[in-house]
């Protein structure tokens, strides 16, 4: 369980990076916006799956 636990931290780490990368780089909304929505999907599954 832990390990799993440690996958999706890292899965959310990605995320967010990929989130922040778009945003320093001024890539278009579109892009922007995948990228958070991807970031806000990780993220719930970590809070339902109780970590």
């Amino acid at each position: 369980m832990a390990n799993e636990k440690e996958n999706m931290i890292h899965e959310i780490e990605q995320a967010r990076e990929r989130l922040n990368a778009s945003i320093d780089n001024k890539e278009a909304y579109g892009r922007i916006y995948q990228c958070s929505v991807e970031l806000d999907r990780l993220l719930d599954r970590y809070v339902r799956a109780g970590y």
